[in-house]
Protein backbone atom coordinates (compact mmCIF):
# COMPACT_ATOMS: atom_id res chain seq x y z
CA UNK A 1 0.00 0.00 0.00
CA UNK A 2 1.21 3.52 -1.43
CA UNK A 3 1.34 5.57 1.75
CA UNK A 4 0.94 9.29 1.99
CA UNK A 5 3.93 11.92 3.15
CA UNK A 6 3.57 14.78 5.31
CA UNK A 7 2.85 17.25 2.06
CA UNK A 8 0.02 14.53 0.89
CA UNK A 9 -1.86 14.37 4.07
CA UNK A 10 -1.72 18.54 4.40
CA UNK A 11 -3.18 18.39 1.22
CA UNK A 12 -5.92 16.00 2.19
CA UNK A 13 -7.20 18.43 4.96
CA UNK A 14 -6.26 21.85 3.35
CA UNK A 15 -9.04 21.78 0.00
CA UNK A 16 -12.33 20.80 2.66
CA UNK A 17 -11.11 23.35 5.10
CA UNK A 18 -10.61 25.89 2.78
CA UNK A 19 -14.17 24.78 1.26
CA UNK A 20 -15.89 25.06 4.41
CA UNK A 21 -14.12 28.28 5.39
CA UNK A 22 -15.58 29.91 2.75
CA UNK A 23 -18.95 28.25 3.16
CA UNK A 24 -18.76 30.07 6.53
CA UNK A 25 -17.68 33.42 4.94
CA UNK A 26 -20.85 33.23 2.63
CA UNK A 27 -23.51 32.31 5.76
CA UNK A 28 -21.69 34.95 7.39
CA UNK A 29 -21.93 38.10 4.98
CA UNK A 30 -25.51 36.57 3.94
CA UNK A 31 -26.57 36.27 7.65
CA UNK A 32 -25.26 40.51 8.39
CA UNK A 33 -26.84 41.46 5.14
CA UNK A 34 -30.18 40.11 6.43
CA UNK A 35 -30.13 41.44 9.32
CA UNK A 36 -29.44 45.12 8.11
CA UNK A 37 -32.21 44.56 5.88
CA UNK A 38 -34.39 43.93 8.43
CA UNK A 39 -33.23 46.50 10.61
CA UNK A 40 -34.00 48.90 7.66
CA UNK A 41 -37.40 47.67 7.48
CA UNK A 42 -38.03 48.04 11.30
CA UNK A 43 -37.16 51.10 11.59
CA UNK A 44 -37.66 52.88 8.11
CA UNK A 45 -41.31 50.79 7.42
CA UNK A 46 -43.25 54.54 7.56
CA UNK A 47 -40.92 56.65 5.84
CA UNK A 48 -40.67 53.94 2.74
CA UNK A 49 -44.37 53.37 2.74
CA UNK A 50 -44.97 57.64 2.75
CA UNK A 51 -41.96 58.17 0.09
CA UNK A 52 -44.21 55.20 -2.32
CA UNK A 53 -47.41 56.92 -1.07
CA UNK A 54 -45.67 59.96 -2.09
CA UNK A 55 -45.00 58.66 -5.60
CA UNK A 56 -48.49 57.08 -6.55
CA UNK A 57 -49.93 60.60 -5.74
CA UNK A 58 -47.67 62.48 -8.12
CA UNK A 59 -48.19 59.92 -11.03
CA UNK A 60 -52.06 59.98 -10.50
CA UNK A 61 -51.92 63.68 -10.59
CA UNK A 62 -50.16 63.94 -13.31
CA UNK A 63 -51.68 61.41 -15.55
CA UNK A 64 -54.94 63.39 -14.38
CA UNK A 65 -53.51 66.32 -15.57
CA UNK A 66 -52.78 65.22 -19.01
CA UNK A 67 -56.17 63.33 -19.47
CA UNK A 68 -57.90 66.84 -19.09
CA UNK A 69 -55.32 68.91 -20.78
CA UNK A 70 -56.36 66.26 -24.00
CA UNK A 71 -60.09 67.16 -23.15
CA UNK A 72 -59.20 70.87 -23.22
CA UNK A 73 -58.24 70.42 -27.00
CA UNK A 74 -61.41 69.17 -27.85
CA UNK A 75 -63.65 70.34 -30.27
CA UNK A 76 -60.81 70.88 -32.40
CA UNK A 77 -61.01 74.24 -34.05
CA UNK A 78 -60.77 74.24 -38.14
CA UNK A 79 -58.90 76.28 -40.59
CA UNK A 80 -60.58 76.51 -43.98
CA UNK A 81 -58.72 77.49 -47.02
CA UNK A 82 -59.27 79.80 -50.14
CA UNK A 83 -60.69 77.26 -53.22
CA UNK A 84 -58.13 78.71 -55.27
CA UNK A 85 -55.58 77.30 -53.41
CA UNK A 86 -56.97 73.52 -52.62
CA UNK A 87 -59.63 73.85 -50.13
CA UNK A 88 -56.78 72.95 -47.64
CA UNK A 89 -58.86 72.38 -44.23
CA UNK A 90 -56.60 71.40 -41.10
CA UNK A 91 -58.40 70.75 -38.04
CA UNK A 92 -56.32 71.51 -34.46
CA UNK A 93 -56.11 71.54 -30.71
CA UNK A 94 -58.59 74.75 -29.75
CA UNK A 95 -56.14 75.51 -27.23
CA UNK A 96 -53.93 76.55 -29.62
CA UNK A 97 -53.57 79.80 -31.60
CA UNK A 98 -52.93 80.05 -35.03
CA UNK A 99 -51.81 82.93 -37.60
CA UNK A 100 -52.24 82.32 -41.76
CA UNK A 101 -50.59 84.61 -44.07
CA UNK A 102 -52.44 84.01 -47.10
CA UNK A 103 -51.86 85.57 -50.49
CA UNK A 104 -52.77 85.72 -54.53
CA UNK A 105 -48.92 85.96 -55.25
CA UNK A 106 -46.03 84.21 -54.55
CA UNK A 107 -44.46 81.44 -54.03
CA UNK A 108 -46.47 80.36 -51.09
CA UNK A 109 -49.99 81.58 -51.13
CA UNK A 110 -50.86 79.98 -48.00
CA UNK A 111 -48.11 79.96 -45.00
CA UNK A 112 -49.43 78.99 -41.79
CA UNK A 113 -48.32 78.71 -37.90
CA UNK A 114 -50.12 76.99 -35.23
CA UNK A 115 -48.65 76.90 -31.61
CA UNK A 116 -50.64 76.48 -28.06
CA UNK A 117 -52.15 79.05 -26.65
CA UNK A 118 -50.47 82.31 -28.91
CA UNK A 119 -48.26 81.95 -31.75
CA UNK A 120 -45.16 83.89 -31.12
CA UNK A 121 -43.53 86.01 -33.76
CA UNK A 122 -42.85 84.09 -37.10
CA UNK A 123 -39.38 85.12 -37.25
CA UNK A 124 -38.42 83.82 -33.92
CA UNK A 125 -36.65 80.42 -33.05
CA UNK A 126 -39.55 78.75 -32.29
CA UNK A 127 -40.27 75.10 -32.46
CA UNK A 128 -43.70 75.30 -33.59
CA UNK A 129 -46.71 72.81 -32.94
CA UNK A 130 -47.89 72.81 -36.67
CA UNK A 131 -46.70 74.59 -39.90
CA UNK A 132 -48.95 74.63 -42.81
CA UNK A 133 -47.48 75.68 -46.34
CA UNK A 134 -49.15 75.55 -49.65
CA UNK A 135 -46.06 75.98 -51.98
CA UNK A 136 -46.62 77.35 -55.77
CA UNK A 137 -44.24 75.02 -57.27
CA UNK A 138 -44.60 71.45 -58.39
CA UNK A 139 -44.52 68.39 -56.10
CA UNK A 140 -41.49 66.75 -57.86
CA UNK A 141 -39.85 70.55 -57.64
CA UNK A 142 -40.77 70.59 -53.65
CA UNK A 143 -39.75 67.04 -53.09
CA UNK A 144 -36.06 67.41 -54.65
CA UNK A 145 -35.13 70.21 -52.33
CA UNK A 146 -34.76 67.12 -49.36
CA UNK A 147 -33.17 64.80 -51.71
CA UNK A 148 -29.69 65.50 -50.11
CA UNK A 149 -30.76 65.52 -46.62
CA UNK A 150 -32.23 61.98 -47.52
CA UNK A 151 -29.16 60.30 -49.62
CA UNK A 152 -26.94 61.36 -46.19
CA UNK A 153 -29.47 60.29 -43.80
CA UNK A 154 -30.40 63.56 -41.66
CA UNK A 155 -34.06 62.57 -43.12
CA UNK A 156 -36.15 59.27 -42.94
CA UNK A 157 -38.81 58.93 -46.11
CA UNK A 158 -41.60 57.15 -46.61
CA UNK A 159 -44.70 56.77 -48.60
CA UNK A 160 -47.85 57.97 -47.40
CA UNK A 161 -51.29 57.84 -47.86
CA UNK A 162 -53.77 60.84 -45.99
CA UNK A 163 -56.55 59.10 -44.22
CA UNK A 164 -59.13 61.49 -45.96
CA UNK A 165 -57.49 61.75 -49.45
CA UNK A 166 -57.05 58.51 -50.22
CA UNK A 167 -56.90 59.09 -53.86
CA UNK A 168 -53.21 61.40 -53.34
CA UNK A 169 -49.97 59.68 -52.36
CA UNK A 170 -47.42 61.79 -50.97
CA UNK A 171 -44.25 61.49 -48.68
CA UNK A 172 -43.73 61.53 -44.90
CA UNK A 173 -40.00 62.53 -43.66
CA UNK A 174 -38.71 62.17 -40.46
CA UNK A 175 -35.08 63.95 -39.67
CA UNK A 176 -34.19 67.69 -39.98
CA UNK A 177 -37.15 68.93 -41.78
CA UNK A 178 -36.25 72.26 -40.88
CA UNK A 179 -32.85 73.88 -40.04
CA UNK A 180 -31.31 72.86 -36.60
CA UNK A 181 -34.88 71.33 -36.19
CA UNK A 182 -35.79 67.61 -35.87
CA UNK A 183 -39.54 66.68 -36.92
CA UNK A 184 -42.00 65.26 -39.29
CA UNK A 185 -43.54 66.43 -42.06
CA UNK A 186 -45.61 65.29 -44.85
CA UNK A 187 -45.66 66.33 -48.48
CA UNK A 188 -48.48 66.16 -51.17
CA UNK A 189 -48.68 66.84 -54.93
CA UNK A 190 -51.76 69.27 -55.31
CA UNK A 191 -52.65 69.99 -58.89
CA UNK A 192 -49.78 72.20 -60.26
CA UNK A 193 -48.94 72.94 -56.38
CA UNK A 194 -47.55 71.33 -53.25
CA UNK A 195 -49.17 70.55 -49.77
CA UNK A 196 -46.76 70.43 -46.76
CA UNK A 197 -47.71 69.64 -43.42
CA UNK A 198 -45.14 69.90 -40.56
CA UNK A 199 -44.52 70.06 -36.85
CA UNK A 200 -40.90 70.81 -35.70
CA UNK A 201 -40.50 69.25 -32.36
CA UNK A 202 -41.33 65.88 -31.29
CA UNK A 203 -42.96 67.13 -28.40
CA UNK A 204 -45.94 68.21 -30.70
CA UNK A 205 -45.87 64.30 -32.22
CA UNK A 206 -48.82 63.05 -30.62
CA UNK A 207 -51.06 65.77 -31.79
CA UNK A 208 -49.86 65.66 -35.09
CA UNK A 209 -50.42 62.08 -35.14
CA UNK A 210 -53.87 61.90 -33.59
CA UNK A 211 -55.65 65.24 -34.61
CA UNK A 212 -53.62 66.68 -37.58
CA UNK A 213 -53.06 63.92 -39.88
CA UNK A 214 -56.33 61.98 -39.67
CA UNK A 215 -58.76 64.88 -39.80
CA UNK A 216 -56.84 67.33 -42.40
CA UNK A 217 -58.83 67.48 -46.09
CA UNK A 218 -57.85 69.38 -49.21
CA UNK A 219 -58.76 69.34 -53.06
CA UNK A 220 -56.13 67.41 -54.78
Amino acid sequence: MKKLNATGALDVFLIPLIVVTILLVAAGSFAVWAYMSRQDYKYNTDQKVAAAVEVAKKQTSTAKDNEFAEKEKLPLKEYDGPAAFGSVVIKYPKTWGAYVNEQDRGSTPIDGYFHPVFVPGTTSKTSFALRVQVLGSDYTTALKSYESQIKIGKIKAAPYVPPKVQSVTGMRLEGEVAPRKQGYMVILPMRDKTLKIWTESSEFLNDFNNNILPNFTFEP
